[in-house]
């Protein structure tokens, strides 16, 4: 099966109904191992990417991720344009039941054509690769004044052979109460689908507004390869 035909078998009903209750969706076997070899290989060959960074430097754990360059390999592109009409529906129904008067429009081109028409034109995809030890701290992937509200995760690497440890980790703040974290179990060629800031959620008077942010939790040993899909670009 091609990765054009996966995407297109998605059940995006069971995905939107696990975004509302979970706060995350998991999509399992997006990519085969082949594919994800494939693009954890592309780590180094510098060529591929625009910049890359060394998160204790900045106080943002321990590993290295780098962002994909211009233009982006054709399965990383496949990815992004792929996911992002359906994801686009529950970013516009999010925003209805927040009352937010931005929405998002259907196809991915015109979303970036907005971005960067804004200042927003390097690329975000990401490869992350973690070694012993490394970790990634809570945060959120904000590169602008357009935001898209979902991003992907597809973790390259099998647990258990390749690396230990690591698991990925999100949590949500929700008003008034104390922080909810969810660590979702992946396996090699899983994606988890999962709010870039905030999400809706029904409460006893109405909706209202929780804030989320993701990160990785210490790796015990091995080495963890990442994809990250992020649709906004950045400034």
């Amino acid at each position: 099966m091609t990765l054009t035909d996966t995407l297109a078998s998605l059940d995006w009903t069971r995905l939107a109904a696990d975004l509302d209750t979970h706060g995350c969706a998991v999509i399992p076997r997006l990519l085969d191992p082949e594919a994800c070899a494939a693009v954890a290989a592309g780590y180094d060959q510098p060529g591929l990417f625009r910049s890359t960074v060394v998160m204790a430097r900045h106080g943002f754990g321990r590993g290295e991720y780098r962002y994909f360059a211009h233009p982006l390999p054709d399965l990383v592109a496949q990815l992004r344009t792929g996911l992002y009409p359906p994801l686009a529906a529950v970013a516009n129904r999010w925003a209805e039941a927040l009352g937010e008067p931005l929405r998002f429009p259907p196809s991915h081109a015109a979303f970036r054509a907005r971005c960067h028409a804004a200042g927003q034109t390097r690329p975000t995809p990401l490869l992350l690769r973690y070694g012993p030890g490394d970790y990634n701290c809570l945060h959120q992937d904000l590169y602008g004044e357009h935001v898209f509200p979902l991003q992907v995760a597809i973790l390259l690497s099998e647990p258990g052979r390749d690396f230990e440890g690591g698991e990925f980790v999100l949590t949500e703040q929700r008003p008034r109460m104390q922080s909810r974290a969810e660590v979702v179990p992946l396996r090699q060629g899983d994606a988890v689908v999962f709010p870039v800031h905030h999400r809706p959620v029904q409460g006893g008077r109405g909706v209202y507004r929780v804030n989320l942010r993701h990160g990785v939790s210490r790796l015990r040993s091995g080495r963890r390869h990442t994809l990250g899909i992020i649709f906004h670009d950045a400034a």
